[in-house]
């Protein structure tokens, strides 16, 4: 490019410059006008000159007005009660859902060794036949658990082994007998402590353990108690009340010297009810909360947690039949004495099948709660550094408790269908009883001549 060239160049720029300056000036100078123009006329025109139809539509409110924000201030300032009741209403709400999503959503999977193997041993004390046992030893090895169920024959162990799974495995242990329940924890306490090997060329490492889950036999005797008889008692104490109490014994050195945890899963509506004819439930689930509040605070002053899970109702139709927590068969008073069934049979039957529909005593319209809940809740149990003490899983588990805590005994019982019975009317002599006893006598008589 010649010099000509560049000087025309910068003539050329510094003419557009001053043309843009100019236009600049000219298209400001018009927006001024313009809005004085705007501002005279409308200091001066009347403001409703327009007809209603050409008027410009109004803006739509961008914000609550003075007066509203004012009056709800003032009724805030008059009902400060309700309003902090209403503000703890949702705001407890909103808290629980969210915890509740953010605990479904949580990941539970159990800790694995440096070479990948699992390395977190559970012990579940309790009929491996138990829908709650089998579910949740299926759902503990899903997690990474290594889980051995209590068996106390070779049937209980054919039925762990008929899981086709390795990591369900039988722990033999027979509390009748003293030195094999004792020999048993030994080779438990040994396999423990020996080192393991995932594969070949593997590096060592150790198991684990983790907790013992005590699932006693949640099927009970029911019926008055004078046609319960001392057998039923002391089967019901030997096999739910002496069994756990002798199974956690026996664990006791593992759990102290592994810091291990503690679980006892019961029944809680009868208990929390307390309602008539269920006297061999009520006073089983009580001794087991006694004996773990005791074991509880023993095990505390060694930093060993001891949770208690109180259950309600569940759906078990993913493991096998459908089945609840309290389950009963249908009421049968046949057994019973003539004068029990005066007393006790309308009562009974009543009871039987108000608690049934509503899903207390045995199968009902409603199915329960999810299975996945017991499975959170004692995963959180096992694994949480500061787990509750006690903990309501299940349907009915928080309401009933409340019930059966605020409510007077009266209205439960009448809740349940139970009426007062007059004692002139069962104790008056009946025709059959008559001949039925003077045929006793007449036999009697003729036995002695």
């Amino acid at each position: 490019m010649t010099q000509d060239d560049q000087h025309f160049l910068d003539i050329l720029a510094e003419y557009t410059r001053d043309i843009r300056k100019f236009t600049g000036d000219v298209f400001d100078q018009t927006d001024r006008h313009f809005a004085e123009v705007a501002s005279y006329i409308k200091r001066s025109v009347p403001p409703k000159w327009l007809p209603e139809h050409a008027r410009p539509a109004p803006p739509p409110p961008t914000a609550v007005s003075a007066a509203y924000i004012d009056r709800v201030q003032t009724w805030i300032s008059r009902n400060r009660a309700l309003t902090a009741a209403l503000v703890a209403f949702f705001g407890t709400g909103g808290f629980l859902l969210w915890r509740e999503h953010s605990n479904h959503k949580q990941k539970r999977k159990a800790r694995r060794a440096n070479n990948g193997a699992r390395k977190d041993v559970v012990v579940l004390a309790g009929s491996p036949s138990s829908p709650i046992v089998k579910s949740l030893s299926q759902d503990l090895e899903r997690r990474g658990f290594i889980v051995y169920i209590v068996c106390t024959d070779m049937e209980e162990e054919q039925q762990v082994h008929g899981e086709s799974r390795p990591d369900i495995r039988p722990l033999h242990i027979d509390i009748v007998d003293p030195v094999g329940t004792r020999a048993a924890i030994e080779r438990f306490t040994k396999s423990l402590r020996r080192p393991q090997h995932a594969f070949s060329g593997a590096a060592a490492h150790n198991l684990n353990f983790r907790a013992l889950i005590l699932v006693p036999d949640n099927i009970y005797p029911s019926g008055p108690i004078e046609t319960i008889s001392p057998e039923l008692w002391s089967d019901a104490l030997n096999a739910k009340v002496l069994k756990t109490i002798t199974l956690a014994q026996a664990f006791l050195p593992s759990i102290c010297d592994q810091k291990a945890r503690v679980l006892m899963l019961i029944p809680s509506i009868v208990a929390a009810l307390r309602p008539p004819f269920h006297s061999v439930e009520t006073s089983v689930v009580s001794a087991l909360e006694g004996f773990t509040a005791s074991l509880r605070s023993e095990l505390d002053t060694l930093g060993i947690k001891v949770c208690q899970l109180k259950l309600g109702t569940f759906d078990y139709s993913h493991v096998g039949a459908r089945h609840h927590l309290q389950a009963i068969g249908s009421p049968d008073t046949e057994q019973w004495s003539t004068a029990a069934r005066q007393s006790y049979a309308s009562n009974f039957v009543n009871q039987s099948r108000i608690g049934r529909s509503r899903g207390l005593f045995g199968s009902g319209s409603n199915s329960g709660s999810s299975m996945r809940d017991l499975h959170h809740a004692v995963f959180d149990a096992i694994t949480q550094k500061h787990p509750r003490r006690v903990w309501r899983i299940g349907r009915g588990s928080v309401a009933y408790d409340v019930v059966g805590s605020w409510v007077p005994s009266g209205l439960v019982g009448w809740m349940l269908g139970v009426q007062r019975v007059s004692l002139d009317q069962t104790s008056a002599p009946r025709l059959e009883d008559s001949v039925q006893s003077w045929e006793k006598v007449e036999a009697q008589e003729m036995s002695q001549g």
